[in-house]
């Protein structure tokens, strides 16, 4: 067993080498074992390529090893027909004598399918192993799967004194650079970002990644309507963008117009978003915003950067309930992450 651990251990290791490349799909490693030495190695890396058991297998010199190795998968291998082949068919085709992993794909295409499948066909299988670790690396996934909606992340930067942004709507800068370029790498990380319409017409933002190195997030705006008279940059068609209004359902090329009668049903919102395979959103404001998420409770993880600035009066932070799982010093801001349980 202690084996089993260390080898998953590494094959998480691997997976996370996939973050932010691998979405809608989750991060998926694997390492092949074969009388206590590593003979292969992969992990999932982008979406649409081959998974963490393949790229694995092409690493392994002599197929004829396989029939006396352990393969160690951080998820269920699917069972399905997707962009790629059913990758319990190949663990069988090879006759690999042991499958570990990590924890069952809640996608009803597999969901125990095709454990069931490598059983039948001789193959030892153990499952559960760093069950919780690997639930907590594809959280984003796990929740897309079982709440049938994207992963949630609120973020906000408030004052020593509590508030979001001055009366004016101001809010630079309230967080220090450090932070800042932070908030740029959740950004890569994350399939979505979301804001409101004033946030656009008072911040004329450009939502995308630009402190960081990895790929802009598809820009989500709540607007009742799209009396917009000014070029703002959300606009600019450089970034998939989707405007959520009551007024115009149009797809024009990187703008997609998005027609909802309601602009507060969030959860219809987010039952759109995943349709559209998005599986993460980080929610950066305005305060308006932020706590209509709170209030109908459709969070995950929130991020609190609390400065040492103070405004006097202005607008109030969102107010929030949850565990605080961490606080970090980020060169004078307090960083508090909380989570929704």
């Amino acid at each position: 067993m202690d084996n089993d651990l260390l080898y998953m251990h590494r094959a998480l290791e691997l997976a996370e080498l996939g973050r932010g490349h691998v979405s809608p799909n989750p991060m998926v490693g694997c390492v092949i074992v074969h009388q206590g030495k590593v003979i292969g190695e992969g992990f999932h890396e982008i979406y649409g390529g081959p998974h963490a058991e393949p790229n694995a297998i092409n690493q392994v010199d002599d197929f004829d090893l396989l029939k006396t190795s352990t393969v160690y998968v951080t998820l269920e291998p699917c069972a399905h027909w997707g962009k790629t082949p059913p990758c319990a068919d190949l663990l069988i085709k090879h006759q690999v004598q042991r499958v570990v992993i990590g924890a069952i794909d809640s996608n009803p295409l597999v969901g125990g399918k095709s454990i069931q499948r490598m059983k039948d066909a001789g193959i030892e299988v153990l499952n559960g192993v760093l069950e919780k670790e690997v639930r907590e690396q594809n959280k984003r996934f796990f929740t897309t799967m079982e709440k049938e909606r994207p992963y949630i992340v609120l973020k906000w930067a408030q004052t020593s004194d509590g508030y979001i942004a001055r009366k004016n709507n101001d809010s630079k800068w309230i967080s220090n650079v450090y932070s800042r370029q932070l908030v740029h790498q959740w950004r890569a990380e994350e399939d979505a970002i979301l804001v409101g319409k004033n946030t656009v017409l008072f911040d004329n933002p450009s939502l995308n990644v630009r402190d960081w190195s990895g790929k802009d997030p598809v820009r989500v705006i709540l607007a009742s309507s799209l009396d917009w008279q000014h070029p703002f940059q959300v606009l600019d068609r450089s970034i998939p963008t989707i405007i959520f209004n009551r007024d115009i359902q149009k797809d024009d090329g990187n703008l997609s117009l998005v027609k909802i009668e309601d602009n507060k049903n969030l959860t219809h919102i987010l039952q759109i978003l995943q349709q559209r395979k998005i599986s993460s959103v980080l929610v950066e404001g305005g305060s308006e915003v932020l706590q209509a998420f709170i209030s109908h409770n459709l969070w995950d993880e929130a991020r609190v950067f609390s400065s040492t600035c103070t405004f006097g009066d202005g607008i109030p932070a969102p107010k929030i309930s949850g565990t605080i799982t961490r606080e970090l010093d980020v060169m004078g801001d307090k960083l508090s992450i909380y989570h929704n349980h």
